[in-house]
């Protein structure tokens, strides 16, 4: 399993759609689509959109291998994507670095990919999404942290310019698991 995490305006989605082109004729590379209570249509990230009493019905029903809340969002991975790995495949999903115990849990050879992005940069991000306030988004800002806290193997990718490099720093992440031989861990 690789999370991929990192603060809102950093470009996770931009670099797994990246990712995604660039391992779109392989079957062992799977992204994960998760399930938030947003609407489908709110913009973002491609995922499945719930009301709250519908993800909850899904969660008790034992369908999320990983779920959390943030924002006041529930989000969550399929438990399908459990499946896929146990197979040999790499599932990439978007993360919460809040969560990462719950996804090592889960996933017991996780990586991160912790996408940052410079203060200046993510601010210009979130603030032409139209969102939040420009106060908001400093003061968001100023109370986060870019860096992952625990014992997890980490790559770290700075994608405050052109998409090429740090698309290209995804992909050569990806390609150095797959060629990794080893044998996923039974939970």
């Amino acid at each position: 399993m690789v999370a991929v995490v990192g603060p809102s305006g950093a470009g996770k989605d931009t670099l797994m759609a990246y990712a995604a082109r660039a391992f779109s004729n392989r079957s062992d590379v799977v992204f994960a689509r998760r399930v938030i209570t947003r609407d489908a249509n709110a913009g973002g990230e491609d995922h499945d959109g719930v009301c709250e009493a519908e993800f909850e019905k899904l969660e008790a029903d034992g369908r999320f291998a990983v779920c959390w809340k943030a924002h006041g969002l529930h989000y969550a991975i399929p438990i399908e994507t459990k499946d896929a790995v146990s197979k040999g495949a790499i599932v990439i999903a978007n993360g919460s670095r809040s969560a990462l115990g719950l996804f090592r849990d889960a996933y017991p050879n996780l990586v991160v990919v912790n996408v940052t992005a410079r203060p200046e940069v993510l601010a210009a991000r979130l603030e032409a999404r139209g969102r939040e306030s420009r106060e908001d988004i400093l003061r968001r800002l100023e109370r986060s942290s870019l860096g992952v806290i625990g014992d997890y193997k980490v790559v770290t990718i700075d994608n405050s310019g052109e998409i090429e490099i740090s698309g290209r720093a995804i992909v050569d992440a990806v390609s150095t698991l797959l060629s990794q031989s080893f044998i996923p861990k039974e939970k």
